[in-house]
């Protein structure tokens, strides 16, 4: 498909079903983090999505192109890639869902400020900064909030350092050698990398496994099938003909979905500021989509 400058019926209704993906893979990483180390789970995940792309691709017979000039564009992208689900594994297993995930899901306002000077098309204007500010706020409401159920400063931390590292990952798909790749390809870095990176390090962070179950098992499959290997493909098509800022801005609708989720899935206690976070994240990043 040809690339369009703005987010039509297709995109919004493919952008919709992807937040609540992710919202659910929220509640799924901390229930699985019950029977495996966060970042041993997080290698595995990587290396289940990485085996099913490669089957993908074989089966397709679209070889990917390996070649030097995208070398140092596919440990880039593969280092953010790791680095967020660092943080992100970890900050699940510190804090709960609903101020993991408002934070985490705050990614679009720092895409669009630093779009603003490096994306061709994206700057700011006055709308869009005002969505900037009110996101901003939310975030600063949810970091200064330390009763709203399992608070932890390090968790809502690794929360914002996972959404930089998202940002990180679109960054380097728009404006280096991979921009020009298939969606495959780009995601193939990602999982070789970060597989490699994440069970290196793995056993620095604890123990591999805690008491896994079946439920463990089935939620990490879940993960590396269903959102890394077919979500995650979808999302990195969908940002090679949508506007990065507008793709990014529907993420507004995960974190709405894992505060539900995780109230009504994992009984978690969600506090008025988190409400009230939540809602000028949201109502920011509705700004900072709009034409």
């Amino acid at each position: 498909m040809e690339r369009k400058s703005h987010i039509d019926t297709f995109g919004a209704i493919s952008l919709f079903s992807f937040a609540i993906i992710l919202s659910f893979n929220q509640v799924v990483i901390k229930v699985t983090n019950g029977g495996f180390g966060p970042i041993f789970a997080a290698g595995l995940r990587s290396l289940i999505g990485l085996t099913c792309i490669v089957l993908w691709i074989t089966l397709r017979r679209k070889p990917l192109r390996l070649s030097r000039d995208l070398v140092q564009s596919g440990l880039l992208v593969g280092g953010f890639f790791t680095f967020e689900f660092i943080c992100l594994f970890l900050a699940l297993d510190l804090t709960t869902v609903a101020r993991a995930s408002v934070i985490f899901y705050s990614m679009p306002v720092w895409l669009a400020l630093v779009g603003h000077f490096v994306l061709p098309g994206e700057r700011l204007t006055p709308t869009r900064l005002v969505g900037l500010c009110l996101a901003m706020a939310g975030v600063a409401v949810a970091l200064a909030d330390r009763n709203g159920g399992q608070a932890s400063l390090l968790g809502d931390l690794l929360a914002l350092g996972a959404a930089l590292g998202w940002g990180g990952i679109v960054l380097t798909v728009r404006l280096t050698p991979l921009a020009q790749e298939r969606p495959e390809t780009q995601l193939f870095w990602q999982l070789l990398v970060s597989a490699v990176m994440l069970l290196a390090v793995a056993p620095l962070f604890g123990p591999l496994l805690r008491e896994v179950e079946p439920l463990h098992v089935a939620g990490l499959l879940f993960q590396g099938i269903g959102v890394v290997a077919i979500a995650f493909l979808i999302w990195f098509w969908l940002m090679s003909i949508y506007p990065a800022s507008g793709v990014a801005s529907f993420s507004f609708l995960s974190p709405v979905f894992s505060v539900l989720l995780g109230w009504l899935l994992l009984g978690e206690r969600v506090g008025p500021s988190i409400w009230i976070a939540l809602g000028l994240v949201a109502l920011g990043l509705v700004f900072i989509n709009r034409r």
